[in-house]
C-alpha cells in the first residue's frame, strides 16, 4: 500500500535539519522527494560520525525517501534545468531568507509561472511583513528571541537553550503539516499557493500557549508564567533507589495515589481538594508527592501505581531507547543496510495509516546520486545532461567515490 502522499513530488531546496526533517515527513508518506543539493552538499553531511566523509548521522537521520540532484543554482543552465522540474512538481520547498531566493531567480512568481498549481513553501526566521523580515535566524538564535532560553533559565541560575534543537523540530513538524493543508487546499479548489512559516512567530505560540497565562485576558489576569512548568518541585523524583516520572493529573489519579501511598488523609486536605486548589497549591502539592516517593523503591512505586492506573515511568536515559521493550516489540528500531554505508539502524515511522501506510523505501543519499535519473525526468536529453555536468551546473557521484 503506498503512503497518503503517494504521487506528489517535491524540490526541497533546504538544508541543515528545518526543512529536511519536514521534507522527510512527507518522504516517509509517500511523496517523491527530490533533494536539491548545492555542490558541496548540504553541509549536514560533514556533522557527527561516518563511515564517509558526506554520510554523517545526523545527515543520515532527517534525509531518507529523498533523491539527491546536486545544481549550483548561480549557474542559469541549472536555474532553467529546476524550473523544467518545478513544472512538474507539487511542492517547492525552501528555507532561504526571502532575499536570498529572489536573487537566485526562484520566488514564487517565478515557480507559479512554471506552474501556477505549485505549493510554494518557504520556512525561515521572520514574517515578511514585520520589522524583522530578512534577518538570519537558526535555532540558538529563536529559542533565545521567542522566549524559551528564558522559560528554561527559570528553572537554573541563567537562560539557557533546550537540550534538544527544539526550533528546528518543532518548524520541520509545522512546516510539513503546512505543505500537508496547502495540498489539501489544492486538491478542493485547484489553487497552488505560497506559504510562508516563519520560525520566530511558530516558536512565539508555542512558548506560550501554556506560559501566556494570565495575558490571555485584557488587562491581565497574572504574570505570564504556567506555575506548574516553572516550580523546581517538578522534576524526575527520587526514591529508595534512583528516580521515577509521577504525574497524578486528575481527581481520581491524586486519590488513587494517596490511597496507594498510605496518605488517605490527604484527599480531604483543602490545599489536594480539586484541580483548581492543587493549581493554586501546586509547589506544595509536588512537595509533599516528593517526600512520599523518597519511601519506596522504584520498582515498588511502578507496580503499584501502575495497578491504580497512577500515570508512572522509568527514567530513561538515551542508551536505554535502544533496549525499550515497547520499542522493539513494535519493531521501532529498524535494521537496514545501506548500499554505500553498510548496516544501519533506523527510527520506523512513528505514524500509523491503516489504509496509506508510510514506510522508509529509500535510505539517505550519497551527494548528487540522482542527478542524472532525475534531469532526465524533467525532459532533458542525454547531450543536454552532459552539458551541465561538463558546465559545473549539475553535478554526479564520482565514478571512484563508494
Amino acid at each position: 500500500m503506498a503512503g497518503p502522499l503517494a504521487g506528489v513530488r517535491v524540490l526541497d531546496l533546504t538544508t541543515i535539519v528545518l526543512g529536511p526533517s519536514a521534507s522527510q515527513m512527507l518522504g516517509d508518506m509517500g511523496a517523491d522527494v527530490i533533494k536539491v543539493e548545492p555542490p558541496a552538499g548540504d553541509p549536514t553531511r560533514q556533522v557527527g560520525p561516518g563511515r564517509h566523509g558526506d554520510m554523517s548521522a545526523q545527515f543520515m537521520n532527517v534525509n531518507r525517501n529523498k533523491r539527491s540532484l546536486v545544481l549550483d543554482l548561480k549557474n542559469p543552465a541549472a536555474r532553467e534545468a529546476l524550473l523544467k522540474l518545478a513544472a512538474g512538481a507539487d511542492v517547492f520547498l525552501h528555507t532561504m531568507r526571502p532575499g536570498a531566493i529572489r536573487r537566485l531567480g526562484l520566488d514564487y512568481d517565478a515557480l507559479c509561472a512554471a506552474n501556477p498549481r505549485i505549493i510554494y513553501c518557504g520556512a525561515y526566521g521572520y514574517r515578511e511583513d514585520g520589522p524583522y523580515a530578512g534577518r538570519p535566524a537558526y535555532d540558538d538564535m529563536i529559542q533565545a528571541e521567542s522566549g524559551i532560553a528564558a522559560l528554561e533559565g527559570r528553572l537554573s541560575d541563567r537562560p539557557r537553550y533546550s537540550a534538544n534543537i527544539m526550533a528546528d523540530k518543532v518548524m520541520g513538524l509545522m512546516t510539513a503539516n503546512c505543505v500537508a493543508l496547502a495540498l489539501y487546499h489544492r486538491e478542493r479548489t485547484g489553487e497552488g499557493q505560497a506559504v510562508e512559516v516563519p520560525m520566530f512567530e511558530t516558536m512565539v505560540a508555542f512558548a506560550l500557549l501554556e506560559h501566556q497565562w494570565g495575558h490571555v485576558f485584557d488587562p491581565p489576569l497574572a504574570p505570564p508564567g504556567y506555575p506548574r512548568a516553572l516550580i523546581d518541585e517538578r522534576r524526575p523524583y527520587r526514591t529508595k533507589d534512583g528516580h521515577i516520572g509521577v504525574l497524578p493529573h486528575n481527581d481520581r489519579q491524586w486519590r488513587a495515589f494517596f490511597r496507594v501511598a498510605g496518605r488517605s488523609e490527604l484527599m480531604a486536605d483543602p490545599r489536594f481538594a480539586d484541580i483548581a486548589s492543587r493549581t493554586r497549591n501546586i509547589a506544595d502539592l509536588y512537595g509533599t508527592l516528593a517526600e512520599i516517593l523518597t519511601t519506596r523503591t522504584t520498582d515498588d512505586w511502578l507496580r503499584a501505581l501502575r495497578a491504580a492506573n497512577v500515570p508512572s515511568t522509568r527514567i530513561n536515559g538515551l542508551d536505554d531507547l535502544f533496549d525499550d521493550p515497547h520499542l522493539n516489540a513494535i519493531g521501532f528500531w529498524r535494521r537496514m543496510a545501506h548500499p554505500t554505508e553498510g548496516p544501519l539502524t533506523v527510527m520506523d515511522v512513528a505514524p500509523q495509516f491503516a489504509k496509506s501506510p508510510g514506510d522508509i523505501r529509500r535510505l539517505p543519499p550519497r551527494l548528487g546520486e540522482h542527478s542524472r535519473e532525475v534531469l532526465a525526468e524533467a525532459g532533458l536529453g542525454p547531450k543536454a545532461i552532459d552539458g551541465l555536468f561538463a558546465a559545473g551546473a549539475a553535478v554526479e557521484p564520482g565514478r571512484d567515490e563508494p
